[in-house]
């Protein structure tokens, strides 16, 4: 299996699992994935995110970011296999009895604070 092909599975699976985790849209994770990780531009990230995403949320979008040639139907296609299992396995794990409430709202806040943070400082995790 290629590393491209495992790397966009991954952002897939994580996407779903905090999808299940905090009920947050998988384009918050993907996104990002695809543009720090992949090195995609933000444009084609942000279709090939709604794409992986296309039924029914984001059908119109996709097509204006396909007519501008902004979507990666592949990749689109690779991650929406990981969001459906990663989706599935983040709500398993959310609804354990030993997860409080009070620990999501703590993993979702680190997972929030150091995505800002790698966006506002992008040059300290150059490669």
């Amino acid at each position: 299996m290629s590393t491209l092909l495992i790397q966009l599975l991954i952002i897939g699976l994580v996407a779903g699992v905090a999808g299940g985790m905090f009920g947050i849209g998988g384009g918050a994770i993907m996104v990002p994935a695809m543009v720090l990780i992949l090195a995609l531009d933000q444009k084609i990230a942000t279709g090939t995110s709604i794409a992986a995403q296309i039924l029914p949320i984001g059908l119109l979008g996709a097509m204006v970011y396909y007519k501008n040639g902004n979507l990666n139907f592949k990749y689109a296609a690779v991650i929406a296999l990981g969001l459906i299992i990663g989706n599935y396995f983040g709500a398993l794990f959310a609804n354990q009895p030993f997860i409080s409430s009070e620990f999501m709202k703590k993993l979702y806040g680190a997972f929030l604070f150091l995505l800002g943070f790698r966006y506002l400082f992008p040059n300290l995790f150059s490669r």
